[in-house]
């Protein structure tokens, strides 16, 4: 059967709700996390950047993860503060599909990251010996060349599938634009992009998921059958990317299956925080995570933060 297609130009967003007087209170709260987000990833990447101690693998990993909250954090509240404050919570096409291009490059990046530096812990731990030579600045480099070249171009075929299709509808119950819920909106056969998102799910997906539990797995075995000493560095080193990982996984985890199923049994408000958890929270917290557990990121800034107050007494004084 076929649907009538009518040009769509812009996108109405219905899981906004009238809030009356506390879409300034929530303006206002959404600008603070947002400051927070950009100021405690852009200190890190500076700390991690200007220092020549943390010029390591991890730290790496740690500041091209931190470059990728930027970008997921950008890519949503800007957009929302816009909407909050309006009346007709409308959006071009054109911005929309830009937004979601940016959101899903964000989780992609994230996921193959997070992945990743399973592995290199699972090196570190295991096989402490070859860690220098296994996992070299070089080696590294490629690797975060690789993820961010591989997720930009998934990602632009992905929307590309999507942006010839005709459209019967232009309403998606979400507060920001999101992939499946538009392509839900074809009228036309979108067999291509569903084929493709199949292949990528069994194949790359999958594999990132082996490939965490497999090297978390003989992380714990090392963990049970090595010395206190492996035991504690296993868990100092692990604990915050675990945490990161379990984070990421349960918002990504809940924005997946609410755009596939339907949740319309849970409460609107709650429905709305948990899809935009995995885009606000994990650019938050990770930085906490990775800022106060790592030693050397942790003393690194405090020394900062120390010389600053110290020039700054020296000043005062001086007057």
């Amino acid at each position: 059967m076929t649907k009538n297609s009518t040009q769509v130009s812009y996108i109405i967003l219905t899981a906004y709700f009238d809030t009356g007087h506390l879409k300034y209170f929530y303006f206002i709260s959404i600008v603070f996390i947002y400051i927070l987000v950009l100021g405690a990833n852009v200190l890190l990447i500076v700390v991690i950047c200007m220092n020549r101690s943390l010029h390591e693998p991890m730290y790496m990993f740690l500041c091209s993860l931190f470059v990728n909250e930027l970008l997921g954090s950008t890519g949503l509240f800007p957009f929302l503060l816009v909407q909050i404050l309006s009346d007709a919570h409308i959006v071009s096409v054109p911005l929309c599909l830009l937004q979601i291009y940016c959101l899903y490059l964000y989780g992609n990046v994230e996921f193959y990251t997070l992945g990743v530096m399973s592995y290199d812990r699972y090196v570190a731990i295991c096989f402490p010996l070859q860690y220098n030579t296994r996992m070299t600045c070089g080696k590294v480099a490629k690797i975060i060349s690789g993820i961010w070249l591989y997720s930009a171009l998934y990602v632009g075929v992905s929307i590309s599938l999507t942006i010839p299709l005709p459209l019967c509808g232009n309403i998606i119950n979400k507060v920001y634009c999101d992939y499946y819920p538009i392509a839900k909106l074809a009228c036309s056969d979108s067999t291509a992009s569903k084929i493709y998102e199949l292949v990528y799910l069994f194949t790359v997906i999958f594999s990132v998921v082996f490939l965490i539990l497999f090297t978390y797995m003989k992380i714990l075995k090392v963990c049970l059958c090595g010395s206190k000493q492996t035991r504690q560095k296993a868990i100092s080193t692990c604990a915050p990317h675990l945490a990161s990982l379990l984070n990421f996984s349960f918002g990504a985890f809940f924005e997946l299956t609410q755009t596939r199923f339907n949740m319309s049994h849970l409460p609107n408000m709650l429905r709305v925080f948990l899809s935009i958890y995995w885009l606000t929270c994990t650019p938050l917290l990770n930085p906490l995570l990775y800022g106060l557990n790592m030693s050397k990121i942790r003393n690194i800034c405090i020394g900062k933060v120390e010389e600053l107050l110290s020039s700054v007494i020296k000043q005062n004084a001086n007057f």
